[in-house]
């Protein structure tokens, strides 16, 4: 099993565990100095976003994103730092109402040309789901509001979980893969020695993963891996 980690703040390289580093943001100087700016007319407002796994909570993020970005914005992130494989279709949940890749008016959803301004304030929760048959689900918190120097690069990746440890299920070494066969009986995790003599063979196993999709259809890493 995967055991809790810290993570590091990608701003001061700050370690922290996951409550903490909540914390820490809102005062991390070198932060700070990235927002600051004399100029009023050269500002926005931004969200910071906290990102955890529903089922996976060892794997999380911090996010600052315009407030004025799309949910089509975070989207595009979520898929590249964490769940990308085969271009599924994908949703945020926000409140009762669903915002959609592939929105389908007959059934209510809605575009994800939304404004995160428009729909969500600083406590609000909500969800992400990538992949309608084998899903990877998130959940999001806003967790502040502030206003800060305009940046091209709109969403900044604040803080992340370091990688949790895994021991392979036959020897008790770090994992690095993951048998597709396997995992479903709790004895799919592998280091590279074991890897060898597994009788699936290396062609049924995958690449281990910082992410909450690890091990799940052909997902074998993010751009920011």
């Amino acid at each position: 099993m995967a055991k809790t980690t810290k993570g590091n703040c990608l701003c001061c390289g700050g370690v922290f565990g996951k409550t903490a580093m909540s914390t820490h943001l809102q005062t991390c100087i070198t932060r700070k100095a990235e927002y600051e700016t004399d100029e009023i007319n050269k500002t926005e407002s931004y969200y910071c976003i906290f990102v955890q796994g529903q089922y996976s909570p060892q794997y999380w993020i911090y996010v600052d994103i315009p407030a004025n970005t799309t949910l089509k914005v975070l989207d595009g992130f979520l898929r590249d730092i964490w769940l990308e494989c085969c271009g599924h279709m994908s949703q945020f949940i926000i409140g009762k109402r669903i915002y959609s890749s592939y929105a389908d008016k007959e059934f209510g959803d809605r575009s994800m040309s939304t404004k995160l301004s428009s729909v969500l304030t600083v406590g609000d929760k909500f969800k992400h789901e990538y992949d309608l048959g084998s899903t990877t689900c998130l959940q999001l918190k806003v967790i502040a509001e502030f206003s800060g120097k305009k940046r091209k690069k709109k969403v900044r990746l604040l803080a992340r979980n370091n990688p949790p440890v895994i021991e392979c299920s036959y020897c008790g070494n770090p994992a690095t893969n993951i048998c597709c066969e396997c995992i479903y009986d709790g004895q799919g995790f592998l280091c590279d020695t074991c890897l060898e003599k597994h009788e699936c063979g290396e062609e049924m196993s995958m690449p281990i993963v910082n992410s909450p999709r690890s091990g799940v259809c052909g997902y074998t890493g993010g751009i920011y891996d």
